[in-house]
């Protein structure tokens, strides 16, 4: 038996055990392939030395009853986002695609606006750092950059320590009416509870929404990360379930629990969710920013 047999094999047994009847949607994936076609960019210096590619996401994604999937721009690549391009025109079907642009060029905003017009992107992501070599977070070039999003009708993402919640803060009371998402829970340290205040501080933006992904990275707990846990319900208890969302961070998460139990951890061992609860984390939630068909 083939392996892609033996995976939709146990997307059918998942099924007939009584798996949720509602749509799944991963909201946060990563793709790359070792291709000189698509040469990695010069910053990076250790490429990765496997593949993560499309076709390894929907085997994966088959097996475990997720329709869609949310693409990022892998940092590999950094403001090169060809290959990503070519994957979204290949499986228009399964993926959307958030873009990265650099953050420190005056031509971010038609950057932006050439990916999503031209090649169907559905968002970027920026990336300030904790130390001075983020600030340019503060900086003159992204109130434009934020306000081309808000034009484009596309959501801002941001991948930030939750020391820089508060920048985050303050550009989004530039824009009330532009959809952002934060990654990661901010990566929040669970060893210092009260900094999730930061970013409990921006559920005053309706708009703004959660990912309640990477506890498999802050847990200093074995599966289903209990501590982690902890720190969602907060998140919960602040944001309610229809702010919040799921994401694996394939292929990252293989190095820890896997992709499987990412979804199972939400779907299964996150005892203070209500089935209402996860129809909303697993799959509406990303709908709202993301729409698919």
């Amino acid at each position: 038996m083939t392996r892609r047999k033996i995976l939709l094999g146990a997307a059918a047994a998942g099924l007939a055990r009584g798996a949720p009847k509602f749509r799944i949607i991963d909201p946060h994936v990563h793709v790359w392939k070792n291709d000189p076609r698509y040469p990695w960019a010069k910053e990076t210096r250790t490429p990765p030395e496997k593949d993560a590619t499309p076709e390894m996401l929907l085997e994966l994604m088959r097996a475990n009853g997720v329709e869609k999937t949310v693409i990022i721009q892998v940092i590999y690549y950094r403001w090169d986002n060809s290959y990503l391009a070519d994957v979204l025109k290949q499986y228009p079907g399964y993926f959307q695609g958030v873009a990265r642009v650099n953050p420190e060029s005056p031509g971010a905003p038609d950057d932006l606006s050439r990916l999503v017009e031209e090649q169907g992107f559905r968002g970027v992501r920026i990336s300030p750092g904790a130390d001075a070599s983020g600030d340019w977070i503060r900086g003159p070039l992204m109130p434009p950059l934020w306000k081309r999003c808000r034009q484009l009708k596309v959501p801002m993402t941001v991948l930030a320590p939750v020391t820089r919640m508060p920048d985050v803060g303050r550009l989004a009371d530039l824009f009330p009416d532009l959809t952002i998402v934060i990654d990661h829970m901010a990566d929040s340290p669970l060893d210092r509870p009260q900094e999730l205040e930061k970013l409990i501080a921006l559920r005053r933006h309706p708009r703004l929404f959660v990912k309640i992904s990477h506890t498999w990275s802050l847990s200093r707990q074995e599966y289903p990360y209990a501590d982690s846990q902890v720190q969602v319900k907060r998140l919960y208890d602040a944001f309610g379930p229809r702010r919040l969302m799921w994401g694996t961070d394939w292929p990252l998460v293989e190095n820890h629990c896997g992709y499987a139990r990412a979804l199972a951890l939400v779907r299964d061992e996150m005892k203070f969710l209500n089935e209402e609860d996860k129809r909303w984390m697993l799959g509406r939630t990303v709908e709202r920013v993301w729409p698919f068909r």
